[in-house]
C-alpha cells in the first residue's frame, strides 16, 4: 500500500490532452501567434481566476490578434480543437480511487464542468477544485490547501501530480509528495497498489 491518503491530479496535460498538432496547423494557416497570445498571462489570468468567462477570453484573443474576420475565424477554430482523455491515466486514477479520494486540481475556466461532461468525467473524481471557482490558481499555495481540505487529509498525506514542474514544486513546499508528470509511467511508478 502506498503512503498517500489522497491523490490530487492536474487535469490538462495529465488526464486530458489537446490536439497540439491541430493548434499548430491553425497558427500556420492563419499566420497568427495564437498560442502565445491565448496564453499571455494578461489574457488568461482573469478567466482562470473566475473574473471572466471563456467566451470573454476568446474575444480578448480576437482583439489582441487585430480584431478582424481572419482573427475571429482563427480563434473560433482554436476554441474547437479536439481534446480527449488519456485512458491509461484514467485507469490508474480509478484504481487509486478504490483506496483513497481522487481530487482533480485544475487551472480552468467557467466551462470546465461542461468539458468534463463531454469527456464522460462528470462523476469520475471525488471532487473538482477549479481555479475559476475558488479564485486562486496553481502554483498559489491556497489551491493545494483547498484540495487537501476537500480530500479530508493533511497536505503531507497527499500525492500531487502535474505536468508543470512549478506546480509540483509548490505542492512539495506544502509537504505533499509531488510527481512531475511526463509520461504515464511517472504516475504508474507511484500508484502501485
Amino acid at each position: 500500500m502506498i503512503p498517500f491518503a489522497a491523490v490530487l491530479s492536474d487535469l490538462d496535460g495529465v488526464l486530458r490532452h489537446f490536439d497540439h498538432a491541430a493548434q499548430t496547423d491553425i497558427e500556420a494557416r492563419y499566420g497568427l501567434p495564437l498560442m502565445k497570445t491565448a496564453f499571455d498571462p494578461v489574457l488568461i489570468t482573469p478567466p482562470t481566476l473566475g473574473q471572466a468567462t471563456e467566451a470573454q477570453w476568446a474575444e480578448s484573443i480576437v482583439v489582441a490578434l487585430g480584431g478582424d474576420e481572419r482573427a475571429r475565424q482563427a480563434v473560433a477554430e482554436f476554441m474547437e480543437v479536439r481534446f480527449w482523455v488519456d485512458e491509461e491515466v484514467k485507469a490508474l486514477l480509478a484504481t487509486a480511487q478504490q483506496h483513497v479520494p481522487v481530487i482533480l486540481v485544475t487551472n480552468a475556466m467557467d466551462t470546465v464542468e461542461e468539458h468534463l461532461d463531454r469527456l464522460g468525467l462528470t462523476y469520475f473524481a471525488d471532487d473538482l477544485v477549479s481555479s475559476a471557482r475558488v479564485g486562486v490558481a496553481k502554483p498559489d499555495a491556497r489551491i493545494y490547501e483547498i484540495a487537501a481540505e476537500r480530500a479530508g487529509v493533511p497536505p503531507e498525506r497527499c500525492l500531487f501530480v502535474d505536468d508543470r514542474l512549478a506546480n509540483v514544486e509548490a505542492a512539495r513546499a506544502l509537504g505533499m509528495t509531488g510527481v512531475h508528470y511526463r509520461t504515464v509511467a511517472d504516475l504508474a511508478a507511484v500508484l502501485s497498489y
